[in-house]
């Protein structure tokens, strides 16, 4: 039987944290589709939809993860998962807090479509306290975000800092 499962996010930008669920779910699933939302809830992002894309496939390829397929959503995750034949939705629990959300959209998800299953999985403990949003943070303030997400990843926060250095906040 052909396993295939989604994880889908914003991934602006994608972290260790969201790596680590990557490379796990690509261990458990035949092919693995990691799905990028072009737009969010979530506040401004930093980079645009074709940049996260570009990192993530960056971070597989340097893995050498090939049973991961990058691509974005422009629809419902439950349509997009209907479309492909995908039976599972990987989704990250970091803390307590995400739960909340997570439970009540993996609820009506399997109201839309009964027949696809949500798959919660924790981040590795050394990862659950990083998010994007702090990357961006620190990233905003010219930290260092090498510690916190890959280095395919990293080398284009550097490259976004620099051409937009005149944003930097200095403390």
């Amino acid at each position: 039987m052909h396993r295939t499962a989604v994880y889908p996010g914003t991934f602006d930008p994608l972290t260790l944290g969201h790596f680590d669920l990557l490379r796990r779910s690509a261990a458990l699933f035949d092919r693995l589709f990691v799905v990028v939302a072009g737009v969010s809830h979530k506040a401004t992002g930093m980079f645009d939809l074709k940049t996260r894309m570009a990192m993530i496939q960056e971070s597989v390829a340097e893995a050498n993860i090939p049973n991961v397929e990058v691509d974005s959503l422009d629809c419902l995750l439950v349509e997009y998962c209907c479309r492909r034949k995908i039976g599972v939705i990987v989704r990250g629990l970091r803390v307590y807090s995400d739960f909340e959300y997570e439970f009540q959209m993996a609820l009506t998800n399997r109201k839309l479509a009964p027949a696809i299953e949500t798959l919660f999985m924790m981040p590795n403990e050394s990862y659950s306290y990083v998010t994007a949003s702090t990357v961006r943070e620190i990233s905003r303030y010219g930290g260092d975000t090498s510690v916190f997400v890959p280095k395919s990843v990293h080398k284009h926060i550097e490259a976004y800092m620099r051409s937009h250095a005149a944003h930097v906040v200095k403390a």
